[in-house]
């Protein structure tokens, strides 16, 4: 049985729109992912609100930056075969980096974190690493969420070309989440059960293939 680890923020944490809610089990793309593969592969699910590629938020009441967490999961979760990173959204967010160059300078950061994972746990190769562009962020009325993204609309749609170079550039897998999902205006950020069910769905042909099976 492969083990895939799943690294993401609130849309692999299940995020309903504009709300603290959770989206039910079944519909989180992790979980989606998993029944697609059955008993051929373990899909850990580690999302978290909020975090981010590489930076700090200051404010938060948790460590939101993903830099820092990622090596401690590596060794709990050891040994894996595949990590998909889905992370850059929040990045975008003025107050935290606010362009995608950022985002991308931050998913390699994580990207070479697990390469050099198998000086850490003896494994014989690091995990196989696939890199997901989230779904771009949209356009909202909400308050909130418009003020906190502001002017990140454009912003957002360049990650999947950047992402799509830096996978080339490193030796991954790559897969653009926003070819499948969209972000809902309710929040511009968040995505229905639909879309979030979709992307484990359309993320499972290159799982199989990334891992022969």
């Amino acid at each position: 049985m492969k083990t895939i680890l799943c690294y993401g923020d609130s849309i692999t944490w299940g995020s309903v729109p504009a709300g603290r809610d959770r989206h039910e089990f079944a519909d989180r793309w992790p979980n989606v992912l998993q029944g697609a593969l059955g008993d051929q592969a373990l899909v850990i699910a580690e999302g978290l609100r909020g975090r981010t590629t590489a930076y700090d938020e200051h404010l938060a009441d948790c460590d939101r930056n993903g830099a820092r967490i990622l090596p401690t999961l590596l060794y709990t979760h050891a040994p894996l075969d595949l990590v998909i990173l889905m992370l850059g959204s929040n990045d975008m967010k003025p107050a935290i980096a606010g362009t995608a160059v950022a985002a991308t300078q931050g998913m390699r950061r994580l990207v070479e974190q697990v390469q050099l994972s198998a000086l850490r746990d003896n494994s014989a190769e690091p995990p196989a690493v696939l890199i997901v562009a989230p779904p771009p962020l949209c356009e909202t009325a909400n308050p909130l969420f418009g003020a906190m993204f502001a002017g990140r609309v454009e912003e957002s749609r360049m990650l999947a070309s950047f992402y799509a170079d830096l996978a080339d550039e490193m030796g991954c897998g790559f897969f653009d989440a926003g070819s499948v999902a969209v972000a809902t205006p309710i929040d511009g950020v968040h995505l229905d059960a639909a879309n979030t069910r979709v992307i484990g769905r359309g993320m499972e042909p290159v799982v199989r293939m990334m891992l022969g099976l």
